[in-house]
């Protein structure tokens, strides 16, 4: 779909040049009944050129395609409707390149508004860098914890205090669903000042994606999510989110294991593979278990979360499952692993995530 866009706004592109080309006398177009001054002919020039530009950085994924749509649609538009009779039907694919430069400003001001606001979590947070988990750290914490930290190999390196997690996933939005969705993700987390924002884009088919941002910060969770960075489908925030947020933010200390020894965080050992931990920041509260293998690895996360924002969500057993590891930056992972709703009509599976590559205490956003 998006070569045959590219054919079509090369083509229409092209067709501008024979308004240069009878303005300048260079060329008999018997298309073009009309008489076009030379300055007319510098405009239709001038708006090919501008369809050709825009095709380059349509292909290239260039983040400023849009503006030169726009002004490329302006311009010809302009003319068609100066030479209507003989350019009427320019006007299909200018509302075409219309429509696509509208959804890439979108996009453009989606992304703007994550890197903000990404900006700002960072900002934020206090690096403890220089600051190195010694075996003295975690001597507090319950034994599987501390075989986890020691093997994930965190021991002698440094607090982690800012985790950027680059994602692959896929992931079904209704429990009846049967297709995948493919999707791309990266999180940024913050340990000091608890906080994630995390941003997806989702695709549906060859016209439909999804973007989304989720955010925890100041004991407060977000989600929002827009059809084709466009129309809001999901705009949520709440109590019961916050609390299934912070559940969240927990859960992923797989990715951070020196998260464990966070103030904020209060463990129980249940048994010598099983461990509860608590998280209380700014007036939002909750908990979860993890479950660990007899070598320290983390197997599985699971907590009672509320499905849904909506006033009659329920609790439910949310579960992480663990299928691979992987080391970054010298410390190993999980970098498989999906999410699972345990429903009174059965299970849902909605996402299988790969963590693809994980950077620890560095500041710079994407």
């Amino acid at each position: 779909m998006k070569y045959i866009f590219i054919v079509i706004v090369l083509i229409h592109g092209l067709i501008h040049i024979l308004g240069f080309l009878k303005g300048f006398e260079l060329k008999e177009v018997k298309e073009l009944t009309l008489p076009i001054s030379r300055q007319m002919g510098v405009l239709w020039l001038t708006s090919a050129l501008l369809f050709l530009t825009y095709c380059v950085l349509f292909l290239t994924n260039s983040k400023y395609s849009w503006f030169i749509g726009l002004v490329a649609v302006a311009i010809s538009q302009i003319l068609i409707i100066m030479f209507w009779k003989d350019a009427k039907f320019g006007t299909i694919p200018n509302m075409l390149i219309l429509v696509v430069s509208i959804v890439s400003l979108s996009y453009y001001n989606f992304q703007n508004l994550v890197q903000r606001e990404t900006n700002h979590l960072l900002s934020q947070n206090v690096s403890t860098k220089d600051k190195i988990l010694n075996e003295s750290d975690i001597k507090e914490l319950p034994e599987p914890v501390k075989n986890w930290i020691r093997n994930s190999g965190a021991i002698g390196k440094p607090f982690i205090s800012i985790g950027k997690v680059t994602q692959k996933a896929e992931m079904k939005m209704k429990a009846e669903q049967e297709n995948w969705l493919t999707a791309t993700a990266i999180q940024y987390t913050t340990i000091d000042n608890p906080a994630f924002i995390w941003s997806v884009d989702v695709k549906m088919n060859s016209l439909l994606n999804f973007q989304g941002r989720d955010k925890f910060e100041n004991g407060k969770g977000e989600m929002l999510i827009k059809m084709n960075s466009l129309i809001n489908v999901v705009n949520e925030h709440g109590e019961k989110l916050n609390e299934g947020t912070l559940q969240r933010y927990l859960g992923e200390m797989v990715w951070f294991p020196s998260l464990a020894l966070s103030p904020h965080i209060t463990w129980e050992q249940i048994n010598d593979t099983t461990a509860n931990a608590t998280m209380s920041y700014e007036g939002n509260k909750g908990n979860g278990t993890f479950y660990f293998n007899k070598n320290g690895d983390i197997i599985k996360f699971s907590a009672l979360r509320y499905n849904g924002n909506n006033a009659d969500a329920k609790r439910h057993e949310w579960i992480m499952n663990i299928s691979e590891y992987n080391t970054f930056e010298g410390i190993e992972v999980p970098s498989k692993m999906t999410a699972t709703w345990k429903l009174p009509e059965g299970d849902w599976t909605w996402l299988k995530l790969e963590i693809t590559d994980i950077k620890y205490n560095d500041n710079a956003s994407r």
